[in-house]
């Protein structure tokens, strides 16, 4: 439906965009280049005590000044330490429990998989799912960290908001569409109460922080080339500058092509990306840099499913493409009757039937550019300054089998089993996002071993989301190369929401004795957005005759806001070993937008055709409340050279729980967004590696985790139903990983498995997702330097590796009971892949 090199319509809006980010850039660069000392070396120091099992925690000179800034976690990450992975409390920048993913650990994976599936794979209490090999699909993506989804956890690129990681995001960008993998220098999780210095208006508990690999000192580069299963492959190339002056001015530039057939019916993915990134050391005092990432992300979509339409029509079911008298016919059926097709009596129901369409596919593109200033403004100060812009468009394109292509006349089933008319049309959802903010922190070294920061965010957000409808031919349905420009189409509807948002910290980390430190510090937000549905032209879509149906139109105002938001952290270090530490922390998330047909937010899919989605979203106003979560997290940690292992407890206090509650089919749906009450939360991670001898590496981590709701009287559709004891939807109650890494002088070979337990699938607890394995291989073999290159390297994975048919993916909202919504995904069967690479 859509082509690879289809143009977007917001060209405008972009290069003024960019061109103002590259004002500010330059604006900096002019002010602060004369400051610039004569040194060529990089001033960025990284400060480590790592030997080989552990990287040195953030800040590791502790009380001293912050001459050449001292190291912080995201230096760290980047930094040649021979470490692979870490899991520990930071000691000075303590957030709880965090795991430390380093590139060397990265470097396990096939090339290019998506960061939030290597944290999974490497984290306890950590689950990523998706449809395809890399974890590319952002429309199937689900990552959970201790109950919270990657909707509930902050995320980071170097210190700029990321705001959240789920499909098609309304504030902000997936770290896949952000920057290309392999220029990632390393990433953190803080699966403990959250962060104060990582700015996010949607954490609940947990944090994710990425950071950027620097340019390197010496002239160079790297490609690599990956082939792999249903004809993938994936083209990587990077070009380092090395030093080029006397101030150390240097600076990268890679590109990044990755392209795959659907593993299942016809289509592809395809992501195009390219970053650049530059740095001006400014002496001894700090450094500028800046930033610059491209994402472009076509794909024809996997179907979502039911668990039966799952069981009973097989893995490799999904849209009814190239059949389309049979996508006619199947429309009719779930359009025009309450009957199914002969073929699927007693096995679909209509529904079932309805969920089946021609086909559905997406393209995203994104545009990020940041400029960060560190600088040490006197001996026990310095200044961290993030400038940031964010344009995201995109288009969501599917059949949809309740509308009717109105040229082509009424619909009817002829004699033969033939349709005449066309039951169905394409929608075209059109969305484009426009941020910009900046972020200021200062930190102090103040007297009596007290390490003070304290920071500010502001971000203006603006959301178009607008839905227009194209009309499907007599014979053959729409194909890959429509475009669906902006101004084509009958518009259904069109959404603009304008959000800002103010965020401020501050925290004071005293050292009490040496290995002891104590983190008292709070943060205050307020987020308010204006917007919702801007035109609505159902009852004129009607009149054309495209028997269009009620779409929700809604729009207001929403404010989540809260003064003081408190955070206190514990960390002791004590014989040589061993660690103890807690973190209480109480969170506060403010309130999704998106479009008034999205079923997860505020202003979504409100109401029926009876009870208007304004009048819902009026009375909701001075029902709703923010989400707010109190965190606990206890933890004890032991740490030698042949064994590492850590016990984490956790419990969660969840108030004003929001939950998105839908039943019935697209063109009749009941839908409500509900304050659900409480919710208690209760869990342990339990980790351990060991090290007999050098190389050999065996990690095993189980997850427990017991989320419940706590409401007795939740009334919805007229009913009142008690969720009381029910298990959160969607999320495992057990999950346990085994990871084998043996490394022998060049050769490398990594064995990782996962078990995850049963998922509920609606808020009654009457159906589950059910339990699976997963296992993956991966072999790699470093043939050092050849003629011009050197580590030139060949390897080779199989992901799936015992070919296990499973849901992986669950997307949208839960049904309070029953299997009559599809929401679920079908996640890839084995595939294989071998990468050549080679640095010069």
């Amino acid at each position: 439906m859509l082509s690879k090199t289809g143009p977007m319509q917001y060209s405008r809006k972009k290069s003024w965009l960019l061109f103002c980010t590259a004002i500010t850039g330059y604006t900096l660069f002019s002010s602060v280049g004369t400051c610039a000392s004569a040194s060529a070396a990089d001033t960025t120091t990284t400060t480590t005590t790592a030997t080989t099992h552990r990287v040195a925690a953030r800040g590791a000179v502790k009380g001293a000044p912050r001459t050449a800034h001292a190291a912080t976690a995201q230096h760290q990450l980047a930094s040649k330490t021979p470490e692979s992975l870490t899991v520990s409390a930071t000691r000075v920048r303590s957030h709880g429990s965090e795991v430390a993913v380093t590139r060397q650990v990265m470097d396990r994976f096939v090339e290019g998989t998506n960061p939030m599936q290597v944290l999974a794979q490497t984290t306890p209490g950590a689950n990523f799912t998706s449809t395809d090999a890399f974890g590319l699909d952002t429309y199937a993506n689900t990552f959970y960290v201790r109950g919270f989804t990657q909707m509930q956890i902050g995320a980071t690129l170097d210190g700029m908001p990321m705001g959240t990681q789920g499909f098609a995001n309304s504030n902000g960008v997936s770290i896949t569409q952000a920057m290309i993998q392999d220029d990632i220098g390393g990433m953190t999780m803080s699966q403990g109460a959250g962060a104060l210095d990582s700015f996010s208006t949607q954490n609940l508990g947990g944090a994710m922080t990425y950071v950027t690999s620097d340019p390197k000192d010496k002239a160079g580069g790297k490609v690599s080339q990956t082939f792999g299963s249903y004809n993938a492959f994936r083209t990587y190339g990077r070009v380092d500058s090395g030093v080029l002056n006397s101030t150390g001015t240097k600076f990268y530039a890679s590109f990044a092509r990755t392209d795959t057939n659907l593993w299942k019916g016809q289509g592809y993915q395809d992501e195009l990306q390219a970053d650049a990134k530059l740095v001006q050391p400014l002496g001894d005092r700090g450094k500028l840099t800046a930033f610059f990432g491209y994402g472009d992300f076509t794909q024809s979509n996997y179907l979502t499913m039911t668990k039966n339409m799952w069981q009973k029509m097989g893995r490799n079911s999904t849209y009814l493409k190239p059949d389309y008298e049979k996508a006619k016919l199947w429309a009719y059926y779930a359009q025009y009757t309450d009957q199914v097709p002969s073929s699927v009596q007693g096995i679909l129901s209509n529904d079932e039937v309805g969920d089946y369409s021609w086909d559905a596919s997406q393209l995203q593109r994104t545009y990020l550019s940041n400029v960060s200033l560190h600088y040490d403004i006197f001996k026990n100060v310095t200044s961290d300054t993030i400038v940031y812009g964010n344009v995201n468009s995109a288009i969501y394109g599917g059949t949809n089998n309740f509308l009717t292509s109105p040229s082509y006349g009424p619909v009817s089933l002829n004699s033969d089993g033939t349709v005449s008319g066309v039951p169905q049309a394409l929608i075209g959802s059109h969305a484009f996002m426009r941020r910009l903010g900046f972020t200021q922190k200062f930190a102090i070294e103040a007297p009596h071993h007290n390490h003070i920061e304290t920071g500010v965010w502001y971000e203006n957000n603006k959301w178009v989301y607008n839905e227009r409808l194209y009309e499907d031919g007599l014979t053959s349905g729409h194909n890959d190369d429509s475009n669906m420009p902006a101004g084509s189409g009958a518009t259904w509807f069109n959404n603009s929401f304008n959000t800002n948002t103010f965020s401020f910290f501050l925290q004071d980390r005293w050292t009490i004795m040496p290995g002891m430190t104590l983190l008292a510090g709070f943060r205050s937000m307020t987020q308010t957005t204006h917007g919702g549905t801007k035109a609505d032209y159902t009852d004129k879509l009607v009149a054309e005759g495209w028997n269009a149906y009620y779409r929700h139109p809604v729009s207001g105002t929403m404010t989540a806001s809260d003064a003081f938001l408190p955070h206190f952290s514990f960390d002791y270090h004590f014989l040589r070993n061993h660690e103890i530490y807690w973190d209480i922390a109480e969170n506060m998330r403010s309130y999704d937008y998106y479009s008034q047909t999205d079923s997860d937010t505020a202003w979504g899919g409100l109401g029926n055709s009876t009870t208007s989605a304004q009048t819902v979203f009026n009375a909701n106003k001075s029902k709703l409340k923010p989400e707010r979560t109190w965190n606990y997290v206890v933890g004890y940690r032991y740490n030698s050279r042949y064994f590492s292992g850590t016990v984490d407890f956790y419990h969660t206090d969840y108030y004003n729980r929001l939950a998105a509650i839908t039943e019935g089919s697209a063109n009749n749906t009941n839908n409500a967004f509900l304050n659900v009450g409480r919710e208690t939360m209760n869990g342990a991670d339990v980790q351990g590696t060991v090290r007999p001898f050098k190389g050999l590496e065996i990690t095993n981590s189980f997850s427990w985790n017991n989320a419940e709701y706590q409401s007795t009287a939740i009334n919805y559709g007229g009913t009142t139903y008690s969720i009381k004891g029910k298990h959160q939807v969607y999320y495992p109650k057990f999950m346990y990983k085994a990871n084998l890494n043996y490394t022998y002088k060049r050769a490398m070979f990594n064995f990782n498995v996962n078990y995850i337990g049963s998922r509920p699938m609606t808020y009654l607890n009457d159906e589950k997702i059910p339990s699976y394995w997963l296992a993956n291989l991966n072999l790699a073999y470093n043939f050092g330097k050849i003629g011009f290159t050197h580590n030139l390297k060949t390897t080779f994975g199989i992901t799936n590796l015992f070919n296990t048919n499973y849901i992986g993916g669950v997307y949208g909202a839960a049904s309070v009971s029953g299997d009559d919504n599809a929401n679920l995904f079908v996640a890839a069967p084995r595939e294989f892949f071998g990468t050549i690479s080679a640095e010069f």
